[in-house]
């Protein structure tokens, strides 16, 4: 009998051992780090596919400036290729990868089904892609979006953020009319690819693609402030180089260096100052345009090649992963919901107007306000968290109605600086702050070219 009870537990502990996650696994996974895929690649009996773009002839000479761990690989083969790449999604933290899709009964929607099995295996959920097919219209949209819905929905690694699933629209600017996107709003958050706010009428968000672009982040705190203020979703992409020049001999595209790792940290550091919901990553495996974080051989067939090595002080086969390593770190910093940690606080002011007390500014409504005595300068603001925090990141609100201003404003004891409210950009200002924990959050008031006291309508804190 204990024999067979030594065997049952052994059993038992074999099979728990099987179906447990992966240990990296075992933190969440951040639903808010989106990963760009593209399973537009064919190797084997078919022919090779998307390799030999730029005239290159595979498997060693491939149309791209960094040469894959897996080599050319097959995006239909689930079991090896795309179940790798599941495994270093996992350890990239990021929750959700967003799927290129080219079409009803494309190569791509062909392999979809196959993905998103394998994505589920592994606790990730699948957003898409929706690229610029030929003949592509705002109707033909609305039409693929409830056949993606329709044919896939049902996949337990489907994306979903309140019900709805998140379709990113790539080159949206080519349509003017979106009209039609009204027809599934209640099903579909859909995002235009743009910084313009002009051009998001009918679109439940902004994204931006491009990896060159998060360097300098051009509009990203104002569209994060629009977005903010007009209940969108706003996911700038950030990447951590681009180099396409195997893929397009001959192109003028300017690259963009890996700076070992530098120009990644800085993109990120541009995302969430400008108040991200989503994090966009480019890319997961474009190779063709170098922007990849799939794993890149330490050691290529050819030194035409470049690698990884140094990228946040690595080397050799140590370099292969480091993006995904950092990228793990960054979606460490994004995940989970956000929390304003100074809602409903304890607030408390140097001077009040009648009618508009402190609390007005921590009470989540964005109409009510506090200001400060008129014509006396300085004036202080003062949230108490209620216990220490590390505060990474401040918005400061106005009523939306009420016309542009500059308040000049310091934070706990720093030096002060001039911030624009603009009704065109939701009356906010962000403020990012070093990582200091402290339990208050005080702001000192020394002008104000709309009114002659400080003003405030909202308060919020996040922490870093």
């Amino acid at each position: 009998m204990r024999r067979f009870t030594t065997i049952f537990a052994a059993l038992f502990l074999l099979v728990a051992t099987l179906t447990a996650p992966a240990a990296h696994a075992a933190a969440a996974l951040s639903g808010r780090t989106h990963l760009f895929y593209y399973p537009w690649y064919g190797a084997g009996s078919g022919g090779y596919r998307h390799w030999q773009q730029g005239g290159h002839t595979p498997p060693d000479d491939l149309g791209a400036n960094f040469y894959p761990v897996l080599g050319p690989y097959d995006s239909g083969d689930f079991g090896g290729a795309v179940e790798q790449h599941m495994r270093w999604i996992e350890q990239s933290g990021a929750g959700v990868l967003v799927y290129s899709w080219w079409g009803q009964g494309s190569y791509e929607d062909g392999l979809a089904a196959g993905v998103l099995e394998a994505a589920a295996r592994h606790g990730i959920e699948v957003a898409w892609h929706l690229e610029p097919y030929s003949g592509r219209t705002a109707s033909s949209t609305v039409a693929d979006i409830e056949y993606l819905l329709g044919r896939y929905g049902s996949s337990p690694a489907f994306y979903r953020e309140g019900g709805r699933g998140a379709f990113y629209v790539f080159e949206s600017l080519r349509i003017a009319d979106w009209s039609p996107l009204d027809q599934v709003r209640s099903s579909a958050i859909v995002l235009a690819q743009t910084t313009d706010t002009s051009k998001v009428a009918h679109f439940g968000g902004m994204y931006t693609y491009d990896a060159i672009a998060g360097a300098t982040a051009p509009g990203w705190r104002e569209a994060g402030a629009y977005c903010e203020a007009n209940g969108l979703v706003w996911a700038p992409s950030v990447g951590p180089g681009y180099n396409d020049d195997r893929a397009v001999p001959g192109n003028t595209t300017p690259t963009l260096s890996r700076d070992n790792g530098a120009t990644y940290d800085r993109e990120w550091q541009n995302a969430l100052s400008s108040n991200a919901d989503w994090v966009s990553v480019t890319s997961f495996n474009e190779w063709h345009e170098g922007s990849v974080i799939e794993p890149a051989r330490s050691s290529p067939p050819s030194p035409a090649y470049e690698t990884f090595a140094g990228a946040y002080g690595t080397s050799g086969a140590a370099s292969e992963t480091a993006y995904l390593d950092r990228t793990r770190y960054w979606a460490s910093q994004l995940s989970g919901p956000s929390v304003n940690l100074a809602l409903n606080k304890t607030a408390s002011a140097s001077g009040s107007q009648g009618g508009y007390p402190p609390g007005n500014a921590v009470d989540g409504n964005a109409s009510s306000y506090w200001e400060s005595t008129n014509n006396t300068f300085p004036q202080t603001f003062t949230v108490d968290l209620g216990a220490p925090a590390t505060v990474g990141r401040l918005v400061l609100k106005l009523p939306p109605s009420w016309g542009t201003r500059t308040q000049t404003i310091a934070v706990n004891g720093g030096s002060p600086a001039g911030y624009v409210f603009d009704p065109a950009h939701g009356n906010t200002a962000t403020i990012t702050l070093p990582a200091t924990p402290g339990q208050f959050v005080r702001l000192t008031f020394t002008g104000n070219t709309g009114w002659p006291a400080g003003q405030l309508s909202e308060v919020e804190a996040y922490a870093s």
